[in-house]
C-alpha cells in the first residue's frame, strides 16, 4: 500500500513541474517576439496605426507637333463625403447647393457601399468657388461633408477635336478590376485618352497617417518617415498641327462629314476633325443628364466619329487605284487608250460627263472618264482589284491609334457568290470601276490611300501620337510598323501626272488651283439612296516633294469640287502658313466640270 503522503508529495511535483513548463513557454513567447523578433513586430504594429494614403498623379498633357499645349490640367473643387461621419438629414440640402436630383446623394452611397465607410466618396467635380465659400461657411452643420483641390482637363479655344482627343470621365465598376484604380478615380474613355491611358496615368504615390482600430484619423495628417511621391504622366507629342485642325473644323462647322490630313513619309497624322462635335469641357467634370442624352439622341449621332467610323462609297477618288491596279499588272501602259463614247453598254447605257473619245490613263484621271474606267475594271477583275485596295489599306483597318475604326468593304468574287452564288451578275462591276456599289471607304482610308500614292507607295502606320516627353521634357519618338505597298516608280508618275491635272490642268478640281504650291488631287462624288450625293476630295501638296495628303467627306451635299476640294484647300494654306493672292483665296466653282 501507497503511503498517501508519498503520492501527495509526487502530484505536488508534477503540478509544479507543469506549471513551470507553461511558465518557461511563455517567458520563451515574450523574449522572441518582444527581443527576437522585435524589428518584425515593431514594422507590424506601426502599419495597424499608420494608414497609407494615395497621391493622385498629375495626368499627362498634349502637345501639338509645334509643341503647343493643347490639352492640359486645371484645378477644380471636388466635394466628398465620409459616409460613417455624414448626416443622411442633409441631403435635401446638400443636392440643392450641388444641383443634384433627389436621391443622387444616397444612390452614390448605395453603389459605393462595399467600402469602408471612412473611405471619402466624391459626390461632384468642377465644383464653383461660391459654392465651396457657402460649405466652409456652414462647416459646422455639414458633418461628414468636405472638398479638395483636384485637376480636370482643360482645352484651348482655338480647336475643339472631341472624337480624336477623347475624354476622361470617373471608373466604372468594372474597370475596378484593374488594381491600379479606386472608386472616383478618373479614367481615359475615348480616344487619345483611352488608347494611351496607361502613359497617361501617371504612377501613384503614397503618404501615411495615423488611424485607430477603425481606421479613423487621429491627431490630424502625420507624416511617417519614408514616403513615395506621385510621378506625372507622360506628355504626348501629337502630330496634329493646330493651324491645320483649326482650319478642317471652321470649314466642316455647319455640315456632316470628316476631314484628315497625313504627312505622307511618317504617317502622323496632321488633322482629325468630324462633324458634328461636341464640346469636351462638358465632360471634364460632372456631365449633367440633359447633355448626355442630348447627344444620344440626336439624329446626326455627334458621338460618332466619322473620320475612323463612317463608311461610304469613295466615288472616283476610287478610279486612281483602277489605274494602279491595270498599269502595275501590265494591262494598259501610259500610250494604252480606251474608247469613251459617251458612255458604256452593258445590258444597259451608263453614262460619262462627256464624250472623250480615245482616252489615256493620265487623261481618265484628269477628266474623270467613266467609260473608261467602266471598261477597265473588266480587264483587272475583282480579286486583283481588291488584293491592290488591300495594299492601300481600304476595306481593312488601318491600325490607327484612337481605337475605334472601321474596315469598310472592298468586294471580293467570293463576296458575290455568297449572294447570289457562282453566276453573280458581272454588271456588278461596271460600278465598282468608279467606286460605287457595294465598295465602302472611311476618310481616314482615303487619307491614308493618298498619302501612300504621295510618298509613292511608302510610309508608316497612321497615328496621332508621335512621342512622349519624360520628367525632363526629354522626347522620346514612338516606333509604328512600316507600310509599303510594292507598286513600282513608274505607275505613280502616271496616276499622280493625272491627279496632278485634275486640279492644275482641265481636271474638276481647277477651281482649287494655287499660284503658291502645287496641288493634285482627286474629286469624287459618291451616289446615296437616302438624299443628297456624298462629296469627297483626295489631294496632296506640295506635288514635287508632298508634305501633307488630304482627305475631306461632307455628306448629303452634291459635287466634290464644289464643297470638299475647297475645305481641303483650306487645310493646305493653312498647313503651309498662305493664303494666296492679296490675302484672300478665291473658291470660285463657276466653270467647273463636276463628277
Amino acid at each position: 500500500m501507497v503511503d498517501a503522503d508519498f503520492r501527495s508529495g509526487r502530484r505536488k511535483s508534477v503540478l509544479l513541474g507543469i506549471i513551470c513548463g507553461i511558465m518557461m513557454l511563455y517567458g520563451f513567447q515574450l523574449i522572441r517576439l518582444q527581443v527576437m523578433q522585435h524589428s518584425e513586430y515593431d514594422i507590424k504594429s506601426a502599419e495597424n496605426s499608420m494608414k497609407a494614403i494615395e497621391e493622385i498623379p498629375l495626368r499627362g498633357v498634349f502637345y501639338d507637333r509645334n509643341l503647343n499645349l493643347l490639352v492640359e490640367n486645371t484645378p477644380t473643387y471636388t466635394v466628398r463625403i465620409i459616409p460613417a461621419e455624414y448626416d443622411d438629414e442633409n441631403d435635401s440640402l446638400l443636392e440643392t447647393i450641388l444641383g443634384f436630383e433627389q436621391g443622387t446623394i444616397q444612390n452614390i452611397l448605395q453603389k459605393n457601399s462595399q467600402y469602408s465607410t471612412f473611405v471619402p466618396l466624391k459626390l461632384k467635380r468642377g465644383v464653383e468657388f461660391e459654392v465651396i465659400g457657402w460649405i466652409e461657411e456652414n462647416s459646422e452643420k455639414l458633418t461628414g461633408v468636405n472638398y479638395i483641390v483636384e485637376m480636370q482637363r482643360g482645352y484651348r479655344d482655338s480647336i475643339m477635336p472631341s472624337h480624336l482627343f477623347g475624354y476622361t470621365k470617373e471608373i466604372s465598376p468594372k474597370l475596378l478590376e484593374d488594381k491600379y484604380y479606386n472608386p472616383g478615380d478618373l479614367v481615359g474613355y475615348s480616344g487619345i485618352e483611352k488608347k494611351y491611358e496607361q502613359s497617361l496615368r501617371g504612377v501613384k504615390g503614397s503618404k501615411y497617417i495615423m488611424v485607430d482600430s477603425k481606421g479613423r484619423e487621429v491627431n490630424g495628417l502625420k507624416e511617417k518617415g519614408r514616403r513615395i511621391p506621385a510621378s506625372k504622366g507622360k506628355d504626348l507629342v501629337l502630330g496634329i498641327d493646330a493651324a491645320t485642325q483649326k482650319a478642317a473644323e471652321t470649314g466642316l462647322a455647319g455640315y456632316v462629314g470628316a476631314a484628315v490630313a497625313i504627312e505622307p513619309e511618317t504617317g502622323e497624322i496632321i488633322a482629325m476633325a468630324s462633324s458634328p462635335k461636341y464640346d469636351l469641357n462638358e465632360f471634364s467634370y460632372f456631365t449633367p443628364k440633359a447633355f448626355i442624352n442630348q447627344l444620344y439622341t440626336d439624329p446626326q449621332k455627334p458621338l460618332f466619329n466619322r473620320a475612323t467610323m463612317a463608311a461610304h462609297p469613295p466615288g472616283s477618288t476610287f478610279k486612281v487605284l483602277s489605274a494602279i491596279a491595270a498599269l502595275e499588272n501590265n494591262i494598259i501602259n501610259e500610250n494604252s487608250t480606251l474608247v469613251c463614247v459617251g458612255g458604256f453598254n452593258y445590258g444597259r447605257f451608263f453614262k460619262c460627263h462627256g464624250n472623250h473619245g480615245a482616252i489615256n490613263v493620265v487623261h481618265a484621271i484628269e477628266f474623270s472618264c467613266n467609260s473608261f474606267f467602266y471598261q477597265l475594271i473588266f480587264k483587272v477583275g475583282l480579286d486583283r482589284l481588291a488584293d491592290y485596295a488591300n495594299k492601300f489599306k481600304l476595306g481593312i483597318k488601318t491600325g490607327v491609334d484612337i481605337g475605334e475604326e472601321a474596315r469598310g468593304l472592298i468586294p471580293t468574287e467570293k463576296y458575290y457568290e455568297k449572294i447570289y452564288g457562282p453566276n453573280w451578275p458581272r454588271g456588278i462591276l461596271v460600278s465598282l470601276g468608279i467606286g460605287q456599289g457595294e465598295v465602302n471607304t472611311t476618310p481616314l482610308q482615303l487619307a491614308f490611300y493618298t498619302a501612300l500614292i504621295a510618298n509613292n507607295g511608302k510610309s508608316y502606320t497612321p497615328h496621332v501620337v508621335k512621342g512622349y516627353l519624360d520628367e525632363n521634357k526629354k522626347y522620346f519618338p514612338l516606333q509604328f510598323e512600316e507600310v509599303n505597298t510594292g507598286v513600282s516608280q513608274k505607275t505613280f508618275e502616271l496616276v499622280k501626272k493625272g491627279m496632278y491635272l485634275v486640279v492644275n490642268g482641265a481636271g474638276t478640281a481647277a477651281n482649287i488651283k494655287s499660284s503658291e504650291y502645287d496641288i493634285a488631287g482627286k474629286t469624287g462624288t459618291a451616289q446615296n439612296p437616302h438624299g443628297k450625293d456624298h462629296s469627297w476630295f483626295i489631294g496632296f501638296a506640295p506635288f514635287d516633294h508632298p508634305k501633307i495628303a488630304v482627305c475631306v467627306l461632307v455628306e448629303n451635299v452634291g459635287f466634290g469640287a464644289t464643297y470638299a476640294a475647297p475645305i481641303a484647300r483650306k487645310m493646305m494654306d493653312a498647313y503651309f502658313r498662305k493664303t494666296g493672292k492679296g490675302g484672300q483665296v478665291n473658291y470660285s466653282v463657276a466653270h467647273v466640270v463636276e463628277d
